[in-house]
């Protein structure tokens, strides 16, 4: 589901008080970060995403590889961070009211 320019910018706008959830260290990418990253985004819908110096990856890559790996839509990338969305499947979590786009 590829997201519209209005719809990139309204969940910008919502992530911008979020705190990152999921941290990416000197491992980088592992199974466990990625199941961890996929049940915060069943929950929530919209993840943050920190990578830290030891990392070998940009923010950028990470996001990228991240994104693919959990088939979530890489929303941003500022400095350090990025932001992923992912329509969540569970019926008992209320799901983000995109605009229409």
């Amino acid at each position: 589901m590829a997201l519209s320019k209005k719809q990139i910018k309204q969940l910008k706008t919502m992530a911008i008080h979020i705190n990152p959830l999921v941290t990416i260290g000197r491992n980088d990418i592992t199974d466990t970060l990625t199941q961890q990253a996929s049940e915060t985004l069943d929950q929530r819908e919209l993840l943050k995403v920190a990578v830290q110096d030891g990392s070998s990856l940009s923010a950028k890559e990470a996001g990228t590889d991240l994104a693919e790996r959990l088939s979530a839509e890489l929303v941003q990338v500022i400095g350090n961070r990025f932001v992923l969305y992912r329509k969540t499947s569970r019926d008992d979590v209320e799901s983000i009211k995109l605009v229409r786009a």
